[in-house]
């Protein structure tokens, strides 16, 4: 019951946030937050701890809670990336995560192709195997698990501490209800499927040319057929 009143909070709070509903500079009270969800001052004050991990609010001693502007959030932060997606941002959203994929995946696999242990080159590729034994009438969601499990490895089996912490990001963007409505219309052809395959043989092989060469087809390809479902979004330009 805590947590569910502690998320509750949170959700209630930040959601406005990053929605630009509650706009930045605005203070709340503690105690206002606390009357408004009927919730005690321990949650709210967790709430605002977790609140402030996001780089939603700052606490400010004698004034309040302090709505933060956008360019203090940390857009890395998975419940950021959900409430971008299911709100007025979620164009600006998917965009940035696939721009940031499309910079970093190719050189991940060309790092795991250098350094990666055996067992992850082993896993991508039974993953890959999957990916390809599945038909056309396969449930979309199979793939997309399937899919999701494959990219978070190979930012992984990089060896870049930094990678793998995007590995969330990515998963939230491959299987959330919320960026699926998105793109309902992704295609799955036989030649994405095959460059699956030889990005993960290529990074068991140790080849790391060929295992970012294949990772920047999959990549190029799903930019291509992403790039019309932002749009026109706006850009945040931080000084």
């Amino acid at each position: 019951m805590a947590a569910s009143l502690h998320q509750r909070v949170v959700d209630e709070v930040g959601r406005p946030i990053v929605d630009g509903t509650t706009v930045p500079g605005t203070v709340m009270l503690a105690d206002e937050i606390e009357r408004h969800l009927g919730v005690s001052r321990s949650v709210v004050r967790e709430a605002v701890r977790v609140l402030q991990s996001m780089g939603l609010v700052a606490s400010i001693k004698h004034i309040g809670i302090r709505v933060q502007p956008s360019n203090r959030w940390n857009f890395y932060h998975p419940q950021v990336i959900r409430w971008r997606l299911e709100g007025v941002g979620r164009g600006g959203q998917l965009r940035a995560i696939v721009e940031v994929g499309s910079a970093l995946e190719p050189i991940a696999a060309e790092l795991a192709a250098r350094y990666g242990p055996r067992e992850m080159a082993d896993e991508l590729v039974r993953i890959a195997e999957q990916m390809r034994s599945l038909n056309e009438t396969a449930d979309p969601a199979e793939y997309l698990e399937l899919d999701t499990r494959y990219h978070r490895l190979v930012l992984h089996a990089s060896g870049n501490e930094m990678f793998a912490m995007l590995d969330e990001a990515i998963a939230i963007v491959l299987l959330d209800p919320a960026a699926l409505t998105l793109v309902p219309n992704l295609q799955v052809t036989d030649e994405v499927v095959s460059w699956h395959l030889q990005a993960a043989r290529a990074i068991r092989g140790r080849n790391p040319v060929t295992a970012r060469r294949s990772m920047e087809h999959i990549i190029r390809r799903a930019f291509a057929e992403l790039e019309e479902v932002w749009g026109e979004a706006p850009r945040q330009f931080f000084p």
